[in-house]
């Protein structure tokens, strides 16, 4: 976009405060209290920065308070889940504009509906979808799409909702949700921990120093590829880590250790918590277990990474019943590390790809001029 550098300047922090008065925009951008006013103006003619009312200082006069104007548009964030799909449409300031919740057969239905509650005429500037996959260039040129079959179909499906010329960017799910752990979750205020995802698959989402840490091949944190089993006597198998592990795996040994005298058999996670919860022996049993697996995995992101913290979430791993069992055997066998489950549940996801989208959507405006996020 064609604008000034004191105008991108001035729109950066506009769109990172959402409101603001000219004083305010000045010792945001740095920038003298005359420069701000050229600046200010000329995001109002591109329809960038609109008054949106006035404060009254301290001296009984009054201010003028701008926010985003109609043309700085919006973005869109697309979490496909294992199950279900997500969407948000946020505006550039972050406020949320338009959301809705789909099975993952109607990821494209819920992509649409989303788009239409959006503002009319306000442009969409980015897209973000997170996958259950690493992001990598496509070898037909075609931008970026999950490099296996994990989630190609359902990106594909979903992928004909979305509009033409508008730019997309994939990131896996499991990073996202470490994004949103460090703004608004278990891990505010703290810059280096990891986010251990356990649900129908495993992930780990690694920050240092405050960022997401993507690996050369953008696979860090793909812990499913873990060796597993390490035995002399048996071989490892690719991603049998993730397969014992996932909550399918976890629902039939439930199955195989119960008795019919225990009662009717859980056939959903959600269901088998609740019976430990309700110190159901067989329930607890399998529970305990699943708890000492988590922790072993713990052990060994921790052996390689000392995160000081990890955040336990997932379908599966938010549950907070399996804590004590994950710590318990996270301190028998490695160092010293807080555990604590995720505050967001099945919404971080998607919480995490709105502050990646919102983020693309601001440098569209500041042509890459650095935002905080």
């Amino acid at each position: 976009m064609n604008l000034s550098e004191s105008a991108r300047a001035v729109f950066a922090v506009l769109a990172q405060e959402g409101t603001a008065t000219r004083p305010q925009l000045a010792a945001g951008a740095g920038l003298s209290k005359p420069t701000v006013s050229s600046a200010v103006a000329e995001l109002e003619r591109a329809e960038l920065a609109a008054r949106s009312g006035t404060v009254s200082g301290g001296t009984g006069r009054s201010a003028a308070v701008y926010g985003l104007g109609p043309a700085a548009g919006a973005v869109l964030a697309v979490d496909l889940g294992p199950s279900h799909t997500r969407v948000r449409g946020c505006a550039l300031d972050g406020s949320l504009l338009a959301q809705g919740t789909g099975s993952r057969e109607e990821s494209a239905d819920t992509v649409r509906a989303t788009l239409d509650a959006l503002p009319a005429g306000a442009p969409l500037r980015t897209i973000v979808v997170a996958v259950g996959d690493v992001a990598a260039q496509d070898r037909r040129g075609a931008g970026m799409r999950p490099a296996t079959a994990k989630a190609g179909p359902v990106y594909d499906a979903m992928a004909v909702a979305l509009p033409p010329g508008v730019p997309v960017h994939l990131e896996n799910n499991v990073n996202c949700a470490a994004l949103a752990e460090l703004h608004e979750g278990a891990a505010r205020g703290r810059d280096t921990f990891g986010y251990l995802r356990v649900g129908v698959g495993i992930g780990l989402g690694i920050v240092v120093g405050g960022h997401v840490l993507s690996g050369a091949n953008g696979a860090a944190g793909e812990v499913a590829r873990l060796p597993y089993p390490w035995s002399d006597s048996r071989e490892p198998r690719r991603e049998a880590l993730e397969e014992h592990m996932g909550s399918r795996s976890l629902l039939r040994r439930t199955a195989d250790a119960w008795q019919s005298a225990a009662g009717p058999c859980p056939r959903t996670v959600k269901r088998l918590f609740a019976l430990a919860d309700e110190g159901h022996a067989t329930a607890l049993a399998v529970v305990e277990r699943h708890a000492a697996d988590i922790g072993r995995l713990a052990a060994a992101v921790t052996a390689v990474l000392d995160p000081g913290l990890l955040v336990l979430g997932g379908g599966t791993g938010a549950y907070p019943q399996l804590l004590r069992g994950v710590r318990a055997e996270l301190a028998r066998l490695s160092w010293p590390t807080e555990v604590v489950s995720s505050m967001l549940g099945d919404t971080g996801t998607v919480a995490g790809a709105s502050r990646l989208a919102v983020a693309h959507g601001r440098q569209t405006v500041t042509d890459g001029r650095r935002v905080k996020h």
